[in-house]
C-alpha cells in the first residue's frame, strides 16, 4: 500500500500516529469547527495560487482511481502542457499531487501551496518527499513554497502577486534527499510492526496538535501537571516522565501563588473566594454597566481595504448587554453586512449603542480596546465618543487571574468559556457547545465565507447563529457579574 505524502509527514512528527492513522483510523474524532475553519482557509487559498500560473489544467481527485490520475498526469505531460494542477505520481509506493507543475523548457518547476505566513521546515520536508517522487518522472527545475505575504495591503482590487510570496527552496529541499530513503524504510518496518510503543512528548503537539493526542494521553489523569499555569512545556514532561502527574504528587513541590492556589483547591475541592478584594473590584463600576464584546476576522485573503493578511483585525459584529442599578439589563447587537465594510456602520451604532455615561466591562479587555482605538482612528467623526470610553474600561478577568475567586475547575485557565461552566455547570443555555458556532475563530471564519453563500434562508440561519454565540460572551458576563456581587451582600 502506498504512503501518501501527508502520511509521510505524520510519520515524521511521530511513528506512532502514523501506524494508528493507517490501522486505527477510527480513532481520529471528527474536526472541530476551528479545525474545519483552517481546511477551508487552505482550500480557499490553494485555488486562488494557481491564478499565479493561469491556463492550467486539474487533475481532479478520485480517490478510488488514483492510477487514472496518474494516467492523466503522464498523458498531460506528454502533450506538451504547460501548467497542471495537482499532478499526480507514484514512486516506490509513494503517492504525491503536486500544488502546481509548471514546465520550463526541458525541465519542470513545482510549487507548493501554503496558507502560512512563512516557510517552516514541515513545509520543505512536503517540498522534499514531493521532489523525491517526482524526481523518477519528469527532469525538476526548482522547487517552490508560495505562501501568503502579510506585508500585502487590498487596495480597490485584490492583487494576486503582492498576496503571495514564491520562496525558493530547492537547496534545502535537495539536501533533504539524502535522508528520505532511511525515513520512508523506518515508516515501512513501523507500519508492519504492532502498535509502536512511543511515550507522549512534545512530538504530540508539533508541528501539529495530533490527531491522536487524546488516545495516547488517556492514561495523563485530568487534572495534571500539564493544566499547571504557565510552566514551561519542557517542564511538564520533565515531571511528567519523573512519574510527578497529578495534583497530589507535585503538592510539596516549589510552585507560583497560582499554581500553589490550583493544587490546594483541586485536592480539596473548594472554591477560594476573598470577598473583600471581589467587593473592592466591583466598586469600581458605574451604573449603568456596559458589557461589550466583539468579533473580528483577520483572513488570509483580505476583504476590507487597506486589510492586510492574518494581521488586521477587522470588527464585524458586537453584542451589548446593559446592566442597570436596579437589575434589569438590555440587549444590543450588531452585525455587519457580509457585503460590504462592516466597519462603518458598526462605529456609528457603537457610539449610540453604548451608554454615555458609566462602565464598559470587556473579559480581557485588550482586545476590545485596541478595536475601538482603531475605530477612533478610522472614523474621525466618532474619534471623540470612541476615545473616551477607553477610560471607562473594567476588565472582568482580573478578579480570577488575581486569584479573587478561583474555582477548583479552572485548571489553570481564566479564559470565559473555562470561567462560565466552572461557575454555572450544567447549565444548558450557558453551553457553547449548544450553539452552531462555538468559538471566536469559528466565529469569523463564517462570517467571512457568508457572502459565498446564494441561499438566502441558509445566510439569515447563519446569521443568526453568529448572533447566538456573541449574544452568548455577554450574557455570561452578565451572570458572571452577578455572582460575584451577590458574593459580597
Amino acid at each position: 500500500m502506498y504512503l501518501s505524502k501527508s502520511q509521510y509527514i505524520r510519520g515524521l512528527q511521530c511513528h506512532k500516529a502514523l501506524w494508528l492513522y493507517r490501522h486505527k483510523r477510527e480513532l481520529m474524532p471528527e474536526p472541530d469547527q476551528n479545525k474545519q475553519a483552517i481546511f477551508a482557509t487552505g482550500h480557499e487559498v490553494g485555488d486562488l495560487a494557481k491564478k499565479l500560473f493561469p491556463g492550467g489544467t486539474e487533475i481532479e481527485f478520485d480517490g478510488s482511481n488514483f492510477d487514472g490520475m496518474i494516467e492523466q498526469t503522464s498523458h498531460l505531460i506528454n502533450e506538451d502542457t504547460e501548467v497542471i494542477y495537482e499532478a499526480t505520481f507514484r514512486a516506490n509506493d509513494v503517492l504525491i499531487m503536486a500544488d502546481i507543475l509548471v514546465r520550463n523548457g526541458d525541465t519542470w518547476d513545482f510549487y507548493e501551496v501554503k496558507s502560512s505566513t512563512k516557510v517552516k521546515p514541515t513545509h520543505t520536508n512536503d517540498a522534499a518527499i514531493q521532489w523525491y517522487v517526482l524526481n523518477n518522472h519528469i527532469q525538476l527545475g526548482k522547487a517552490h513554497i508560495v505562501h501568503i505575504n502579510t506585508s500585502y495591503a487590498l487596495t480597490s482590487k485584490l492583487d494576486i502577486q503582492q498576496l503571495f510570496t514564491i520562496a525558493d527552496v530547492t537547496e534545502t529541499v535537495m539536501a533533504l534527499q539524502e535522508g528520505i530513503e532511511g525515513n520512508l524504510a523506518s515508516m515501512a518496518t513501523t507500519l508492519k510492526s504492532s502498535e509502536p510503543d512511543i511515550p507522549i512528548g512534545k512530538q504530540c503537539n508539533d508541528p501539529y496538535v495530533c490527531d491522536f493526542h487524546d488516545y495516547c494521553w488517556k492514561q495523563v489523569p485530568y487534572p495534571s501537571v500539564f493544566n499547571l499555569y504557565k510552566l514551561k512545556g519542557d517542564r511538564k514532561f520533565e515531571l511528567f516522565h519523573k512519574g510527578l502527574v497529578s495534583y497530589e504528587d507535585v503538592k510539596s513541590m516549589q510552585l507560583t501563588t497560582t499554581q500553589s492556589m490550583q493544587v490546594k483547591t483541586a485536592l480539596s475541592g473548594e472554591l477560594h473566594i476573598d470577598k473583600y478584594q471581589i467587593g473592592e473590584f466591583l466598586k469600581q463600576a458605574e451604573y449603568p454597566i456596559n458589557f461589550l464584546d466583539f468579533e473580528t476576522f483577520n483572513s488570509a485573503i483580505p476583504k476590507i481595504e487597506g486589510q492586510r493578511p492574518y494581521t488586521t483585525a477587522v470588527p464585524f459584529q458586537y453584542s451589548l448587554h446593559i446592566l442597570h442599578e436596579d437589575g434589569h439589563s438590555e440587549h444590543r447587537e450588531y452585525l455587519g453586512d457580509e457585503y460590504s465594510d462592516p466597519r462603518p456602520k458598526l462605529a456609528e451604532q457603537l457610539v449610540n449603542d453604548v451608554t454615555n455615561t458609566g462602565s464598559i466591562v470587556a473579559f480581557s479587555q485588550s482586545t476590545e480596546k485596541t478595536i475601538i482605538k482603531k475605530l477612533a482612528s478610522e472614523f474621525a467623526q466618532h474619534e471623540d465618543i470612541l476615545l473616551g470610553m477607553l477610560d471607562r474600561f473594567i476588565d472582568l478577568i482580573k478578579p480570577f487571574r488575581g486569584l479573587m475567586y478561583y474555582h477548583p475547575d479552572f485548571h489553570g485557565d481564566f479564559g470565559l468559556k473555562s470561567v462560565l461552566p466552572a461557575m454555572f455547570p450544567n447549565e444548558k443555555e450557558s453551553d457553547y457547545k449548544e450553539l452552531d458556532v462555538q468559538g471566536g475563530r469559528a466565529a469569523s471564519n463564517t462570517y467571512a465565507n457568508l457572502d459565498k453563500v446564494n441561499d438566502g434562508e441558509e445566510r439569515k440561519k447563519i446569521r443568526k447563529s453568529l448572533l447566538a454565540y456573541c449574544e452568548l460572551d455577554t450574557m455570561a458576563m452578565v451572570k458572571i457579574w452577578r455572582e460575584l456581587s451577590s458574593l459580597t451582600h
